[in-house]
């Protein structure tokens, strides 16, 4: 054989098996793409339950036999087709002032996306390292993989400030039995459960056998298992309502012209309106900012809330405030509450502050201007808080987004009877944004067994009860107010009084359960040869 044929017979082959490698690499880095965009189906508004387990099967069937940096690229293909579409809406905050931030719409998006698309990249990476050791057709890699990606999620919710938006249990979120569970273990617990239940069915396609069967059974038996616990929540007594009606007004004001000081009297006398139409009401709930200014400075508007204020009832309105100090001037994103004299009660500072849109991060080296209108960054609050108000059961305050955030949002000191969330979703759009919004607020209802009452400028506002299910609404673009009983709320959960250590120990007991049912697979066929007993479990 002369030389070109030896050269043909040895390098060939080795060129073509590179070629075939690296084109079964990208095409599991394009499923993992079309996998997380599939996944956005998942949630509000769409809650495709059927896509959960195409979307994440598809994904960990993707990540066998990868490197540690290929399954990096794959968790970090399908973040960005997730978040890419997911978060899609935030490209409307640019247009509100298109002249100045329109050109950074896309720009924002995308690198926003890739930037959350890390957090799956870890997730998959770090499953892929480890399961490399053992068979991916088994209930230890489902539990390897629902640890990974709890824990990569619990790190998006809190890594520089957190943004824990579209969790895996909010695909949940529209199906009563199921989003209850979050009671006990919380969002990231539930999404645990989910993701967990959601591959079992890619390792039973890998599997083969009797292993098949039983993992296949595994995953009907979690999903029974999930509806009855939820079940049994929903079944619980309730308690007695407190007797408290409530009215919510939606003004609509779109955000381009909230601050144009020439509709600053049609914008107050819109609420004004809204709230004098006929009915009785204890609490008036204005959203985020409904007033266009500095209301604890303007007592001529004060009087005129009085005047339409009933006798014994309070507003909660969101307003602007700043406070003047030796070091100069501070601003807050503040709810205040008036009584029916015009006095002001009391007031809750948001702490959970939106970055680039009420403050620019590393404002000495980022030369990046806000996102929203104002004469300054605003400083946060001191953290969640506890309103006592004549005549009110206790309640709570969250502003906008502080209501994503699990766990943060109640004084567990001092805990309230009712959450108000007053927000201003026009910066959201009129697409999906806003009811992903309303997503978190019903999985928060349900982790603290408290009644959330949302105040939304544009929409969507609503009344949630405790078990997360809503009792009134009013959708996107529309005008109108909501007269409806504030629901009751249940005994403090599990969740409540735990927090996240539930999910530690959910977690370490179904590894424990896991563990057990391996050393008894191991056990049994421990005569076997040592590569049959790798795909045991």
């Amino acid at each position: 054989m002369d030389q070109r044929a030896a050269f043909d017979q040895v390098v060939k082959p080795e060129i073509l098996n590179r070629i075939a490698l690296r084109h079964r690499f990208l095409s599991r880095m394009t499923l993992g793409f079309v996998a997380g965009a599939l996944n956005v189906l998942t949630f509000p508004p769409f809650s495709l339950l059927l896509l959960v387990p195409i979307a994440y099967s598809a994904l960990f069937v993707g990540l066998r036999d990868l490197s540690f940096g290929r399954a990096f690229l794959v968790g970090w293909a399908f973040g960005l087709g997730q978040f890419g579409f997911g978060i899609s809406w935030i490209a409307e905050s640019f247009y509100v002032e298109a002249e100045r931030f329109g050109t950074m719409a896309i720009p924002a998006v995308a690198g926003l996306s890739a930037g959350l698309a890390i957090f799956p990249a870890i997730a998959a990476a770090l499953f892929a390292e480890i399961a490399r050791r053992g068979a991916m057709g088994s209930l230890l890699a489902c539990l390897l993989f629902a640890t990974s990606w709890t824990a990569a999620e619990w790190l998006r919710g809190h890594v520089l400030t957190g943004l824990p938006w579209n969790l895996a249990s909010y695909a949940l979120v529209d199906y009563a039995a199921f989003r209850q569970p979050t009671a006990w273990v919380g969002s990231y617990g539930l999404s645990f459960l989910t993701v967990f239940v959601a591959v079992l069915p890619g390792a039973a396609a890998m599997a083969s056998g009797r292993q098949r069967l039983t993992i296949s059974l595994m995953a009907l038996a979690g999903i029974a298992t999930m509806w009855a616990v939820g079940t049994l929540r929903l079944q619980s007594d309730a308690q007695q309502p407190p007797g408290v009606d409530l009215r919510i007004v939606q003004g609509n004001i779109p955000q381009e012209e909230k601050w144009a000081p020439e509709n600053r009297e049609a914008t107050f006398a819109r609420y004004l309106e809204l709230s004098t139409r006929r009915g009785d009401f204890d609490v008036l709930l204005w959203p985020e900012t409904a007033f266009p200014g500095f209301l604890d400075e303007d007592t001529e508007a004060q009087a005129r809330i009085a005047a339409a204020l009933p006798e014994g009832s309070v507003l909660l309105t969101g307003v602007p405030d700043r406070v003047r100090s030796e070091d100069g001037i501070q601003y807050f994103n503040t709810v205040q509450a008036f009584y029916e004299t015009g006095e002001i009660l009391t007031g809750y500072a948001k702490h959970h502050l939106v970055p680039f849109g009420e403050y620019v991060p590393f404002r000495g080296w980022l030369p990046i201007e806000r996102l929203t209108a104002g004469l300054g960054d605003f400083t946060p609050g001191p953290g969640p808080r506890t309103l006592a108000l004549p005549g009110v059961p206790l309640v709570a305050v969250a502003i906008c987004y502080e209501i994503i955030f699990p766990g943060h949002v109640v004084n567990d000191l001092f805990r309230p009877d009712w959450i108000f969330n007053a927000t201003n979703d026009a910066w959201f759009g009129t697409r999906i944004g806003p009811e992903q919004h309303l997503a978190s607020a019903r999985m928060r209802a349900v982790e603290e067994g408290l009644p959330i009452v949302r105040a939304a400028n544009t929409g969507i506002s609503a009344i949630i009860d405790a078990n997360g299910d809503l009792v009134a609404r009013l959708g996107n673009g529309e005008t109108g107010v909501i007269d409806a009983a504030l629901p009751s709320a249940h005994p403090s959960t599990l969740y409540a009084r735990f927090g996240d250590w539930a999910l530690l120990a959910l977690i370490f007991t179904t590894w424990a359960v896991g563990l057990a049912a391996d050393l008894v697979g191991t056990h049994r066929c421990n005569k076997r040869t040592r590569t049959e007993k790798k795909s045991c479990w």
